[in-house]
């Protein structure tokens, strides 16, 4: 509801530098951090408990990336994996990289792997009927629920 009741022009500069900059991670929804990259809930999920793996240096390809950053996401994709399958029951996931706004990308220029977890059935009719979806879990409580199982 935050995200449909915005008023005025978004934010600018990078929202994930922003947040891997910001001293409150539950206010900016980072759930870990690390040397090389950074764990976040996705703030406009296409599931329940959609995160994203983002790299810490602002880097737009991969072609950018060093060994060691993408390497760093990897574990944090491998991490969030098994924190989804224990806390939310996940059967299944969708993990990838768009790099590019063509191919997908509404971040363009700040790499970061998204990690959505999925479920047998998980479409429902909104998706169908109205091109939308429905959220059965506040962010905030999606936070709350995975940064309590996470040991940094």
């Amino acid at each position: 509801m935050t995200y449909v009741g915005a008023t005025g022009a978004p934010a600018s500069g990078c929202v994930f530098c922003a947040a891997l900059a910001a001293p409150d991670d539950r206010k900016h929804l980072v759930l870990h951090r690390a040397a090389d990259a950074f764990l976040i809930l996705n703030a406009y999920p296409y599931a329940p408990g959609h995160l994203m793996a983002v790299i810490n240096r602002h880097v737009g390809t991969l072609g950018e990336v060093r060994a060691e950053e993408i390497a760093a996401a990897i574990e944090l994709v491998k991490k969030a994996v098994a924190l989804l399958t224990v806390e939310y029951r996940a059967e299944g996931f969708n993990v990838g990289l768009n790099q590019g706004r063509v191919a997908g990308a509404g971040i363009t220029d700040h790499l970061h792997v998204h990690v959505v977890p999925r479920w047998n059935g998980d479409t429902n009719f909104m998706t169908v009927f109205a091109d939308a979806r429905v959220m059965p879990e506040a962010l905030e409580a999606t936070y709350d629920r995975l940064r309590g199982r996470l040991v940094d």
